[in-house]
């Protein structure tokens, strides 16, 4: 693609999430106990012909059981190039495509990647909460750097956190799921607050993974899925 078209691209994806950011709210839009279906999503991406391709997969478990309920995925090309800041607008369409497979409706949605923690508070489980309707958590694996900022080590206790500050505003947090582990990285979607988020969080989270298990088994549901499909 000639740059100008990327720039072009750069300029209304941006504009989008300029558009967007006014409505997010870090704040609950439910009750707690409202919480019975919770949903991981993740993505995964193989090159073929020289052609990218995709698959989402979503789980969706009973919060208070822990059992799986539902498991879908897509897959297609994907046609949205990979711009930094912008993988969404990449995701968004597989996403929404395995959505519309659900005959569950998940109370709550939680994403392998980052939601306020991005360098304009959009990335993708902010962004696909305004097509999800509904409360959104972001749970990354690896630390999204902005601004030259480093995150502080919690300690080495299971939900011990350190608030992750940019600009004297917090992004989200680096949290201690299990104790010798490392951390990872829990920020607000949409519609929900840190604390609330980061206590979702360390209730899905059992011996197996540092990871709460919805997301923990999109994740790996997207690598079985990768490995049916490609090169098929």
């Amino acid at each position: 693609m000639i740059k100008t078209d990327m720039s072009k691209l750069t300029k209304e994806f941006s504009d989008i999430q300029a558009e967007l950011l006014p409505k997010v709210k870090l704040e609950n839009t439910f009750k707690k106990d409202e919480i019975k279906l919770i949903a991981g999503v993740d993505l995964a991406y193989w090159e073929e012909h020289g052609k990218t391709f995709g698959t989402c997969c979503i789980i969706v478990i009973d919060y208070h059981s822990k059992e799986i309920i539902e498991n879908v995925y897509s897959y297609g090309e994907i046609t949205v190039p990979y711009i930094a800041g912008f993988l969404a607008f990449r995701e968004l369409p597989l996403i929404m495509k395995a959505v519309e497979k659900l005959t569950v409706e998940p109370d709550l949605y939680m994403f392998d990647g980052n939601g306020y923690l991005h360098y304009r508070h959009m990335g993708i489980a902010t962004h696909a909460s305004f097509f999800l309707h509904k409360p959104t958590i972001g749970v990354a694996k690896s630390y999204l750097r902005i601004k030259e900022v480093d995150f502080q080590m919690p300690e080495n206790q299971a939900g011990a956190y350190t608030n992750i500050v940019i600009d004297s505003e917090i992004y989200g947090r680096a949290l201690r799921t299990t104790k010798n582990v490392k951390p990872i990285f829990v920020s607000c979607g949409n519609w929900i607050d840190l604390d609330t988020s980061t206590e979702m969080v360390m209730s899905c989270v059992n011996k197996e993974s540092r990871l709460p298990i919805p997301v923990r088994l999109a994740d790996l549901e997207t690598h079985r899925v990768r490995k049916q499909l490609a090169h098929k």
